[in-house]
């Protein structure tokens, strides 16, 4: 019996035990159990979780990157010189040739670096020059020596004040902006004079409105014209005190006849308007304006609202910016924003709307506010035609025609106010060509001005601080140093540095700082925030043609005096804009846009376009000028790899490859 107890109870335990432990246990020992296994297999499995994730990664990766390749491919094959990359061509002049020759000295450069790199050769260990082995060795043993003797300082002196300027436009921006968040806190805004209540009894009394000139100046605008001539023709004003004036400048016969027809459809609906066509074009903008203003019949009325060929302007606009005039004498100028239609139409229009929203948010709003001066926009505005008069009227000096009179305006003490819940729906450029041309003259024609205005300002009775504002800040540190710097510390310092390591920048300069700024940038449009590293790398990409145009208006080169209009699509069509019109009055809390239909019909003037007018081919074209820089950033970010330089390394590598986009006009609208 004992023997056989022996034999029997380590069966029983051995049978019993797992039978416990696995289907009558508690749910502890169940759950270690269990644990134990999977602790065993999940580094396996997160290991292939991780794998099967890089592979995706790199297969879409590799599939956006032959696609780019594919389309950058074709865009070299199919591009072809036309008349405005020739003139393109004709303006690069010496910073083309500049980029060119830092390029290939850069390139051989890089060469060299490699060479020495993998060779390890060191200047600190070689005392006898004779120990020197050959040419490419000698050549690199020079050039340490006159780097670190000579091109370091010298570098370092001019990094050192373009750092300088970048801290000092950095704090005047960062004053703007708090300026902007003291006017939302405490919610101030230009108030009418006399009181609201007063103001709209005086607006319901009709014989009490004032007479308004409406102009509406143009040059070829086939896609716009009628929405903008249809918008100021329904302006809630009385008939009979307010007056559009379309001023065609269009060399296209079939598009003056679409316009003229326009304009007849219209005054035969009771609309007090008129065509006026000029044969020539002599002055651009400004010459047209001049020329509308020299007419007999403006001396019967007191204000005048300029509206650009693609803005619609809601009924109200009147009723909202004309009263704030009355009981205020000095008021020269009322300013409305601008809101775009097309603004998520591409990568560039979203770019394009971050710089401008923070352009009417944040500068004009609190210049308007604490300064009672600011830049007119040149449209979306009313003047008190007796302070254009007293200021000398329009003058054709200048590319930027609207800066010119508003400057001239506060020299003679007249005062601005900017309304930012007055808003007019717009279009901005979608391709890149139109955009570059555009920013050209806003950059080159401020040069222009300073040049012709600065005797004016300095013997001008202001205050020493309203000359300091308008000579140092708008003028100096807002229109010269910005692009001055930017091009110059990012586009040429930066590269530089990589092969004068003694220069080198500091990380804050090269990313916290300009981060930070693009944040501040980018807050009026807190939907774009998810473009805040596009648009920080698409700003450096733009300060080559901001520089250029800069240097050429402030040295009044040939390509300074070069006005192109805008191109338009025409997107902005009926239905967009009352939906654009009524999402912007939810957000705003004004009353809905009252929907219109253009009173020639839109579908049949949509057909006599398509069939009157010619429409010129289009094609994507390629800036030698951006791809030079471009390869100039990579080659540079190869010579930081080799140097581990880390965050500035990706910084040159991601800003090379955005001018790389750019150069292949791969940003903005593509075309078929």
């Amino acid at each position: 019996m004992p023997g056989k107890e022996m034999t029997t109870n380590p069966v029983v335990v051995t049978i019993e035990n797992p039978s416990v432990e696995i289907d009558f246990s508690n749910s502890n020992t169940n759950s270690s159990f269990f644990s134990d296994k999977q602790k065993a297999s999940s580094p396996k499995q997160f290991t292939w979780v991780l794998v099967i994730k890089a592979y995706r990664a790199l297969y879409y990766l590799a599939l956006g990157m032959k696609a780019t390749f594919l389309s950058a491919k074709k865009r070299i094959l199919l591009s072809e010189v036309s008349q405005e990359e020739e003139e393109e061509a004709r303006t690069r002049g010496k910073l083309y040739r500049f980029i060119r020759a830092f390029l290939a000295i850069s390139m051989v450069a890089l060469v060299i670096e490699i060479v020495a790199h993998y060779k390890e050769w060191n200047l600190g260990l070689i005392h006898n020059p004779w120990e020197i082995m050959g040419l490419v060795q000698w050549s690199y043993m020079a050039w340490l020596s006159f780097r670190v003797d000579y091109a370091a300082p010298t570098l370092i002196m001019l990094s050192n004040l373009c750092i300088v300027l970048f801290m000092v436009q950095s704090i005047d921006r960062v004053v703007q902006c708090i300026g902007c968040f003291w006017i939302k806190c405490k919610g101030l805004k230009p108030e009418l004079v006399g009181g609201e209540e007063e103001d709209a009894s005086d607006v319901e009394d009709g014989s009490r409105f004032p007479m308004v000139l409406v102009q509406i100046p143009m040059c070829n605008e086939g896609e716009v014209y009628d929405q903008s001539i249809g918008a100021a023709c329904e302006l809630d004003w009385p008939k009979d005190r307010f007056l559009v004036q379309v001023l065609d400048d269009s060399d296209d016969e079939n598009i003056q006849n679409l316009i003229r027809n326009e304009v007849w459809s219209w005054k035969q609906k009771g609309v007090n308007i008129i065509y006026r066509h000029r044969f020539l074009r002599t002055g651009y903008k400004a010459g047209n304006l001049k020329s509308a203003m020299a007419c007999d019949y403006v001396k019967d009325y007191e204000f005048v609202t300029i509206f650009d060929a693609d803005f619609q302007p809601s009924p109200d606009f009147l009723k909202r910016t004309v009263p704030h005039f009355k009981g205020n004498p000095e008021l020269g100028l009322v300013q409305a924003r601008w809101i775009f239609v097309n603004k998520d139409e591409n990568l560039l229009t979203r770019l394009q709307n971050i710089n401008l929203c923070f352009h009417f948010e944040v500068e004009q709003q609190v210049n308007g506010m604490y300064l009672n001066f600011f830049g007119f926009n040149g449209t979306a505005g009313v003047w008190r035609i007796k302070a254009l008069e007293d200021s000398g009227g329009w003058l054709e000096r200048t590319t930027v025609e609207d800066m010119d009179i508003a400057v001239r305006a506060h020299l003679n003490g007249w005062k601005f106010i900017f309304l930012n819940d007055v808003r007019a729906l717009c279009e901005l450029p979608e391709s890149y060509m139109a955009y570059k041309k555009q920013q050209h003259r806003w950059h080159s024609g401020p040069m222009q001005l300073f040049r012709l205005c600065l005797p004016d300002i300095l013997h001008s009775k202001m205050s020493m601080g309203k000359k300091f504002n308008l000579i140092f800040l708008f003028f100096l540190l807002r229109k010269l140093v910005l692009p001055f710097y930017s091009f110059t510390l990012f586009c040429v310092i930066l590269p530089l540095t990589m092969f004068i390591p003694e220069a080198e920048l500091p990380l804050w300069v090269v990313c916290y700082v300009p981060i930070f700024m693009s944040f501040l940038n980018i807050l009026p449009s807190p939907k774009s925030f998810p473009f805040l590293i596009p648009y920080l790398l698409f700003e450096n990409t733009m300060s080559v043609t901001k520089f250029n145009a800069m240097v050429s208006g402030l040295f009044q080169l040939g390509s300074s005096y070069e006005w192109v209009v805008t191109k338009k699509t025409g997107r902005a069509s009926e239905s967009d804009l009352v939906a654009l019109g009524e999402r912007e009055s939810m957000n705003t809390g004004q009353e809905k846009l009252t929907r219109r239909l253009s009173e020639s019909g839109l579908e049949t003037l949509r057909k006599e376009k398509v069939e009157a007018v010619p429409v010129a081919k289009k094609q994507n074209m390629i800036y030698r000028k951006e791809l030079a820089l471009a390869f100039l950033l990579l080659t540079a970010a190869g010579r930081s790899l080799l140097s581990a330089h880390g965050m500035h390394f990706y910084f040159l590598l991601f800003q090379g490859l955005a001018f790389l986009a750019v150069g292949l006009d791969l940003i903005g609208e593509q075309i078929n």
